[in-house]
């Protein structure tokens, strides 16, 4: 009964004094104001002026208040801040404070192509060796200013051209880089110049599969007379490439190409293999207007077929100069070998002059022997070199030489023609040969850096050169002996060394031995988690035991 009493009155104290205590959170929250009345997260009822330094407002939404950048003041961000820095502290990163003359060898603006790195060096169907310089006979003793001298007159127009990307060519870019050192060092000494050819080049020598040496022949220009109109004496046309001729499919390189069977696209679309030759000489060119000028004889045609180019020394007086460009696709048969084979001239007579005398002894037969020789050539007409140009120091004037394919003069001696398909206008070469050039029946050496600037339809493969022996009878003469094997000796870039491209190039990662196979293979039988997995999958883990390598497995099956 005591204990009753005693569990009542603690009961009835609990229950007055809950209220007391429960009485000051009650009249608390009573009168506190609704939530949108709260002075001390509200953001409008607060003047600005009257705004704490950690406001709302003054604190980014981007950035927390632990890190404003507004709060901060600018004297301890000037380390941070962009704008505080000056700009001069600025330039060494900043493309438009490097001067253009450390940037003119990655210069876009200079040639409008990329500034990638060129591709390896390729050419198709074709051995090559790099070796050294004194593996060049005659190297030293050449005359390198002439040969250099000759390498700017190409570097201008490659640093003036502008390609597509896709119709760029490694060795085209490598050219354009070793061009501007050349043209910023200037005119050089023959010592000189033989340094700068060393520290830019590597020599390869190149070669056609299966040949041993490459093959040279001589080109000059005829000087024909002829006429703007037919007449009784010029009845020849010499004919500008027609608008129907379509070059050969799968052709590569600039300009026509040189190989491949160019066609005709007809009245309905259709393509069809150009007119032969035979063709041609029945009029199937008349009427279209293609005529350039009128010669004499078809002997004095032939002939400027083959050299690709001449100078028609017209009635007025004027001198037009034409190029090679274009042919009708069919192979070129020598008129030599067809006068051989119906012995009308023996070969021990043959020579130029013994054709053309023949050709105009006799000018009906002859229409009929070129008529076996179904190639036809087309031409353009080109201006020749400016005679106010200097020639050398002492300011001698140039003589007015034949301009080639690159759209350069060329240099009787230094300039060859080249397959266009397969090298890059401005390559120089080194060429080794015994060569008819003094006149005479006997051969010379010929060791001398030699520059392509010109191509022709004949001018097929790596090894292939003609060489330019200038304008006239005189230099026909020379050109007309000129049948030779050579050796090729292609300078290019060091970029394009591909010996320092080996260098450069990543070795494939490793390939683990059988040794470390095993060990591999074991660290995985005897892993926690080759256990887990076995629990998991395929009931408890056993005793782990080293897994045999593979040849060991396999001999125990076999057994």
């Amino acid at each position: 009964m005591r204990m009753y009493h005693r569990w009542r009155h603690t009961i009835v104290a609990v229950a007055v004094a809950t209220p007391l205590f429960l009485l000051p959170l009650q009249f608390a929250r009573s009168a506190a104001p609704p939530k949108a009345e709260l002075p001390a997260r509200s953001v409008k009822a607060i003047p600005k002026a009257q705004l704490p330094v950690h406001s709302v407002k003054a604190i980014p939404k981007a950035q927390p208040p632990a890190r404003s950048v507004k709060a901060i003041p600018k004297a301890q961000l000037a380390a941070r801040s962009v704008k505080a820095i000056p700009k001069a502290q600025l330039a060494a990163r900043s493309v438009k404070a490097i001067p253009k003359a450390q940037l003119s060898a990655r210069s876009v603006e200079a040639n409008g192509i990329s500034t990638l790195e060129p591709e390896p060096l390729r050419l198709p169907n074709t051995a090559i060796e790099p070796i050294e310089w004194n593996a060049l006979n005659g190297w030293k003793a050449d005359d390198h200013a002439a040969a250099l001298a000759t390498f700017l007159t190409s570097c201008r127009p490659l640093l003036r051209a502008s390609v597509r990307e896709g119709d760029k060519h490694p060795m085209y870019l490598a050219l354009t880089k070793v061009c501007r050192q050349a043209l910023a060092v200037g005119r050089l000494t023959a010592d000189q110049a033989r340094i700068f050819f060393e520290h830019n080049f590597r020599p390869l020598r190149i070669a056609k599969l299966g040949d041993s040496a490459g093959l040279l022949t001589g080109y000059y220009e005829p000087i024909v007379d002829g006429s703007r109109f037919p007449t009784g004496v010029f009845k020849v046309p010499i004919y500008r490439r027609p608008p129907d001729l379509v070059p050969p499919r799968n052709s590569t390189g600039p300009g026509f190409p040189n190989k491949g069977q160019s066609l005709r696209r007809t009245s309905s679309g259709a393509l069809v293999p150009y007119y032969d030759r035979g063709q041609i000489l029945d009029g199937a060119l008349d009427g279209k207007h293609l005529e350039i000028c009128w010669i004499k004889s078809q002997a004095d045609a032939l002939a400027i077929q083959i050299e690709g180019s001449a100078r028609i020394r017209l009635e007025d007086g004027a001198i037009i100069r034409i190029n090679y460009d274009g042919h009708n696709g069919y192979p070129f048969v020598p008129v030599s070998r067809i006068l051989i084979e119906r012995n009308i001239i023996p070969r021990k007579e043959m020579s130029p002059e013994r054709i053309r005398d023949w050709m105009h002894a006799n000018p009906h037969s002859a229409e009929e022997v070129l008529r076996q020789n179904r190639s036809f050539v087309f031409f353009r007409i080109v201006g020749l070199s400016d005679d106010r140009e200097p020639k050398d120091a002492q300011g001698a004037p140039h003589d007015r030489e034949a301009v080639g394919a690159q759209g350069v003069p060329l240099t009787p001696g230094r300039s060859i023609a080249v397959d266009n398909a397969l090298h890059v206008y401005g390559t120089p070469f080194f060429i080794q040969a015994n060569l008819p050039l003094t006149g005479e029946k006997r051969s010379v050496s010929f060791d001398r850096l030699m520059i392509a600037q010109d191509t022709g339809s004949a001018i097929v493969g790596p090894a292939r050169a003609d060489i330019f022996l200038g304008a006239g009878n005189r230099a026909g003469q020379l050109a007309n002996h000129v049948h030779h094997p050579g050796n090729f000796a292609l300078l290019v870039p060091r970029e394009l060394d591909p010996v320092t491209a080996a260098a450069r190039m990543p070795l494939p990662p490793e390939k683990p031995s059988f040794i470390a196979q095993a060990k591999i293979s074991i660290s995985f039988a005897t892993s926690p988690t080759t256990c887990r997995i076995g629990r998991i999958f395929s009931g408890p883990c056993a005793i782990p035991r080293p897994a045999r390598p593979p040849m060991l497995g396999w001999m125990a099956v076999r057994r």
